[in-house]
């Protein structure tokens, strides 16, 4: 009974990728490498499964997000619950040695378990770069450049950019709040979108009304340069103004490769990411409901596999992306080819010629089609090639 309920079921999260958006898929996929290696990009692939206290626990996932299992020898493995740590991870023992950056980029598939969020894949496909070993602002301006110029390749014509500084945040946070404990509680609706949340419990916290007032600012902290120039007035801590000036000169670097009208500044932007230590961005298009990509800053990542370096970089949801673009049938048009047996060598010598002209072909024996009209509308066109007892031509 138990086999009969489970045959067509597939586990929480998990989806079938059928012929059509497979199509839609590969395609993206080859549109954004091609402009990705243009850009100097390498791409390299890492394992499916990696060990859970290394590569696991420098993700910054939820444990609970996690899909677990031991192997042969009782060590707890993972399934990449991202790419980044990976990525890192491969940086820090083989490939950054020198010091000088290093432009790495990967697509493949990374899991995260759900515990029955509403449709929510537990499986899903990220593309995305990773910029090692560059810790200026211009680098910043580089992956987020990239990705607006990913999105117009594959003809996304409307998308918008939030840009926030994790350091801003946490240095208002730490200068009106003085512990991590309460700045982690507003941090969380923050990263929720809990924006009612958030002002309710501010307005519940013992601070003077001044304070109360400057925790509430923050949400108001969106827009153009105006945003920055707020931003500065309303922290008072070196490190708070630093990292407004960073926001600054990244919001100049990304005039210049223009793409600044996409970008709209949100200073109360985080992430649940904790390895985050700088600028972050989320990008949004009409119709998705959720952030089709992000990415950021992350300094301090891969100091946790003992090689200290800066790192900035971002990924794309292929499967938000495909929605946001919306569904088109782009699968290359197949031709077919049904022969009688008397006529095989025929048929395949046929099917050769087409082939090596670059064209999809389908070769079918006769006998295995049920309903040749409904065989026949899957194709573009069919050459038949039959003996006595049936028709030739096209």
């Amino acid at each position: 009974m138990a086999k009969r309920l489970f045959m067509f079921e597939k586990p929480l999260g998990m989806r079938d990728t059928l012929p059509f958006l497979y199509e839609m898929k590969k395609q993206v996929r080859s549109v954004m490498a091609e402009e990705i290696e243009r850009w100097g990009y390498e791409f390299i692939e890492t394992p499916t499964l990696e060990y859970y206290e290394t590569v696991g626990a420098a993700s910054a996932i939820a444990d609970h997000r996690l899909f677990k299992l031991l192997d042969q020898q009782g060590h707890t493995l993972v399934l990449r619950p991202d790419m980044t740590a990976p990525i890192a991870r491969v940086a820090a023992s083989r490939l950054y040695e020198d010091g000088n950056p290093l432009r790495l980029a990967y697509n493949a598939n990374v899991f995260r378990a759900q515990q029955r969020e509403g449709g929510r894949p537990a499986e899903f496909e990220q593309i995305g770069v990773e910029l090692i070993g560059d810790g200026t602002v211009a680098a910043d301006a580089e992956v987020i450049s990239l990705m607006a110029a990913l999105l117009k390749r594959v003809g996304l014509g409307r998308f918008s950019v939030a840009i926030g500084h994790i350091g801003y945040v946490n240095a208002l946070f730490l200068e009106i709040l003085g512990n991590e404990e309460r700045a982690s509680v507003l941090r969380r609706f923050l990263y929720e979108k809990n924006y009612v949340g958030y002002r309710e419990h501010v307005k519940s916290l013992p601070l003077s009304s001044i304070d109360q007032k400057r925790l509430l600012d923050l949400l108001s902290l969106r827009g153009g340069r105006e945003a920055i120039e707020a931003a500065k007035a309303l922290a008072s801590s070196g490190e708070g103004q630093q990292a407004a000036d960073e926001v600054a000169s990244l919001f100049a670097a990304l005039e210049t490769y223009g793409v600044a009208e996409a970008v709209k500044l949100d200073m109360a932007l985080v992430s649940h990411m904790s390895y985050y230590t700088g600028i972050l961005f989320e990008v949004y298009a009409e119709q998705v409901g959720f952030p089709i990509g992000n990415g950021g800053r992350y300094d301090e990542l891969l100091a946790k596999f003992s090689r200290p370096a800066p790192a900035t970089g971002f990924g794309l949801r292929i499967d938000r992306l495909i929605e946001a673009v919306g569904e088109t049938d782009v699968r290359e048009e197949i031709e077919c080819i049904v022969f009688s047996q008397e006529r095989l060598a025929e048929a395949v010598e046929l099917a050769e010629a087409k082939r090596a002209e670059g064209r999809r072909v389908v070769l079918q024996h006769i006998a295995g089609i049920r309903d040749i009209d409904a065989y026949s509308q899957r194709y573009r066109s069919i050459v038949y090639l039959l003996g006595r007892s049936g028709r030739e031509g096209q």
